[in-house]
């Protein structure tokens, strides 16, 4: 059959090539003439091998078969303490039969005569390292497009495929060098001059509770921390608080991610306006509300609109992703903080089945690594198994007391446990007064620093959380130190009010008499009673102050205590 050749293909002089078809003729990065520089300056200097290692860790990052062979007989001399020069190679090549596939000695002296000297190695090593990743980049690209036309394949498995490829060529051929004893040391001498500067003592992320802050000095880099609690203790409303605390602070403002695992945006911003704004949750939520507590919360929430907070709210979140997307918001926003809410719905890969207890040892493992990566603390969220419930005795966790994985209270460099009394139906202290909402934060664990146990109160209402002290006496607000910083007060606190001044609604009353103010709690608030020691009489023939002195006979007026 004939074949209208112009019509077929016409007129394909004009045609641009098709780049599609041509990927296969193309030939992968390669240094060939640097490779034998740096393999001949190896052969030269005894000490430039150490040199080299620290930038090439494998044979595989040469191209040219000959020279795998060559670096690693020279990896052989260097393990066993051997000098590295040309009479050394040649015989270990010779030992292992692989002198002749090399291209014999002729071939070893012509790479020391490839360069003059070993002074631009790490130069020329570095340009070696390079060209590998350039090929190992085609390599995973081309892997990923040939099972994405598959059918067959899992799209998520992939993706994991591709995130675990470009992650392994990171960590194993682009990791940090060593760092001098005397380059450490200036710099820590730097920041403990900057810390001696400041009139503070928190060196960290500030948490703005006065009692943690005193023990821990803020949250500190590249620290992984572990707050742990039973349901419905309050482990997210005390995390929102520690975000807004830190990205709302007054002095300077500490941007913040916070990975949600467990509940939606909406949701936490819910919470976060009702902390902020002192509205009622429930109102919040429902849409129903008062007039002036719409016009409250408006006017309230524009500082929580400029906080740095970055929530991410994808369920099934994987440690690669976590990584991932950690990663972009330092670069793009600096972030000085990360929470996790929480550890045990994370995943440590999208392949399903295994054992469980060792995903959430490598989940604690990369989260550490994370942190030290990025230089910030991490906060993670876990919950405690059912033995604290079962236990007899106290009810206050335990480091066993952790879920899932003994590797948690290891990795971690603190481990902190709420504990609310009246969750377990215990509503008064020794002296018969109500403990309603009182959250004990008990540091069970601290590896630059002390332990302890710090008290604070949850108001159940606002999602809020505040030092305990200023609960008691300047209402719900932080005053002159602690409890958020979202309001008033002198360096925090979410609406601190007056110290000095009259607070019905934590039944403060202050009477300016000649009795001196002594106040008595009573169920309708502080009143001021007149001390008994004014009905005193002294009497000078008994010998004065300094013997038993008589008392005034009682009357009538007087109230007995």
């Amino acid at each position: 059959m004939a074949v209208n050749i112009k019509k077929e293909f016409g007129n394909t002089r004009n045609r641009k090539p098709d780049l599609t078809t041509m990927v296969y003729g193309k030939v992968p990065p390669q240094a060939p003439e640097l490779e034998e520089a740096v393999l001949g300056a190896c052969m030269l200097e005894k000490d430039t091998f150490a040199q080299v290692l620290e930038i090439i860790q494998s044979e595989e990052c040469f191209y040219v078969d000959a020279h795998q062979k060559i670096y690693s007989a020279m990896r052989r001399l260097f393990d066993k303490g051997t000098p590295v020069d040309l009479l050394t190679i040649t015989e270990e090549l010779r030992k292992t039969n692989e002198l002749e596939i090399v291209g014999g000695a002729y071939y070893l002296t012509r790479l020391t005569m490839s360069v003059l000297s070993s002074a631009h190695v790490e130069a020329h090593s570095r340009l070696v390292m390079e060209k590998f990743i350039q090929r190992e980049l085609i390599r995973i690209s081309g892997s990923v497009i040939s099972d994405a036309y598959e059918d067959s394949t899992d799209v998520f498995d992939l993706l994991d495929k591709a995130e675990s490829g470009l992650y392994e060529i990171t960590d194993k051929h682009l990791r940090k060098n060593f760092k001098s004893l005397q380059e450490v040391l200036v710099r820590t001498v730097n920041e403990i001059d900057e810390n001696r500067k400041k009139t503070d003592d928190i060196t960290g992320v500030p948490s703005h509770f006065k009692g943690l802050d005193a023990i821990t000095g803020g949250w500190q880099k590249t620290d992984l921390i572990i707050l742990a609690a039973r349901p419905a203790v309050g482990k997210t409303a005390f995390t929102l608080n520690l975000a807004m605390n830190a990205a709302m602070n007054a002095g300077k403002e500490f941007p913040v991610a916070l990975f949600s695992l467990e509940m939606g945006a909406g949701q936490i911003v819910k919470r976060m306006l009702s902390c902020v704004t002192e509205v009622h949750m429930e109102a919040i939520t429902r849409g129903k509300m008062a007039e002036h507590e719409f016009i409250q919360m408006s006017q309230r929430m524009t500082k929580l609109a400029q906080a740095k907070i970055f929530i991410d709210d994808q369920a099934a979140l994987n440690i690669f992703e976590l990584r991932a997307k950690a990663r972009r918001l330092k670069q793009k926003h600096n972030i000085q903080m990360i929470l996790i809410d929480y550890l045990q719905l994370m995943q440590a890969s999208v392949e399903k089945g295994g054992n469980r207890e060792q995903e959430i040892s490598k989940i604690s493992r990369d989260l550490k690594a994370l942190a030290k990566e990025l230089e910030v603390p991490i906060i993670a969220l876990s919950q405690l198994n059912r033995s604290v419930e079962t236990r007899k005795e106290s009810k206050i966790p335990q480091l066993s007391d952790l879920r899932e994985s003994g590797a948690i209270e290891q990795d971690a460099d603190m481990v902190m446990f709420l504990y609310r009394p009246e969750y377990h139906g215990i509503t008064n202290d020794a002296m018969g007064e109500t403990i309603e909402g009182e959250t004990h934060i008990h540091i069970a664990k601290h590896r630059n620093g002390s332990t302890g146990m710090v008290k604070v109160r949850f108001i159940k209402e606002y999602q809020k959380f505040v030092d305990l002290e200023d609960d008691r006496f300047e209402s719900f607000g932080g005053g002159n130190g602690g409890g958020g910083n979202h309001g008033g007060g002198n360096s925090g606190g979410f609406s601190g009010g007056p110290a000095n001044k009259d607070n019905p609604q934590a039944g403060i009353r202050r009477d300016p008499s000649e009795f001196g103010g002594s106040k008595m709690f009573i169920p309708s608030g502080f009143q001021t009673m007149q001390s008994k020691m004014n009905d005193t009489n002294w009497d000078d023939e008994d010998g004065g102050p300094g013997t038993p002195f008589k008392k005034a006979p009682p009357s009538d007026d007087d109230v007995p205590f």
